[in-house]
């Protein structure tokens, strides 16, 4: 039977069958308590990321973000509601999407009210490695926007509740991967929710996952 895989989550426990990416925040005691073989993801959360740290906090990343286990950068990103002035914010990125393409490595990303500011980074920095959007949760507009710059989503707990990202996912033909996030649903409802969305069975559905995780090189 294959696996669940949740492409982000904050949550530290392993549930059976499922392929879960832990996602870490950098802090120098997540650099003593770092995880050795679970898959997980670490990066510079633009909530916590401090410009004037930025070379302490980038020497600390480029240590870590070497281990094998470590699958993507992340989450790192943008977000206007919270945290540092959008432009520090922007550099803060920046440094990590130069390492994320240095190391090869997928990015998961963080991204609140500056789509467009992002869009624009991306066009700028042109990377070669995969942006996944984590927690889409907008409309189908913006969906196709984003897809059609390069960019990946990644849909969590919100399919359950929402109408309008019911109706991006019924129409969305694109890869795309799910997740938890930092909610307490288990991957599994996620996953029979889109399954029905999509018309197929949720043993499909995670082999469609599983497929677009090996077309981006993991």
């Amino acid at each position: 039977m294959s696996l669940f895989l949740n492409i982000h989550t904050h949550q530290t426990k392993q549930e059976p069958g499922v392929v879960a990416i832990q996602s870490l925040s950098l802090s120098e005691s997540t650099f003593l308590a770092m995880p050795k073989t679970k898959p997980i993801s670490i990066g510079i959360h633009p909530w916590y990321g401090k410009l004037t740290e930025l070379a302490k906090s980038m020497n600390y990343l480029k240590v870590l973000a070497k281990q094998d286990n470590v699958k993507l950068i992340g989450e790192c990103g943008l977000d206007k509601l919270r945290g540092e002035p959008i432009t520090n914010q922007i550099q803060l990125l920046e440094a990590q999407l130069h390492l994320a393409e240095d190391l090869k490595k997928p990015v998961i990303i963080h991204c609140v009210r500056a789509f467009d500011e992002l869009i624009a980074l991306k066009k700028t920095i042109n990377p070669s490695v995969p942006l996944i959007i984590h927690g889409f949760a907008k409309k189908k507009e913006l969906a196709l926007q984003l897809i059609n710059q390069g960019f990946y989503l990644s849909f969590g707990a919100a399919v359950l509740t929402s109408e309008g990202l019911v109706n991006t996912l019924t129409q969305l033909d694109a890869p795309f991967f799910l997740e938890t996030d930092d909610a307490q649903t288990d991957i599994e409802v996620i996953y029979a929710k889109v399954a029905e969305l999509k018309k197929i069975t949720v043993d499909e559905l995670k082999d469609v996952i599983f497929a677009n995780w090996k077309n981006i090189g993991l």
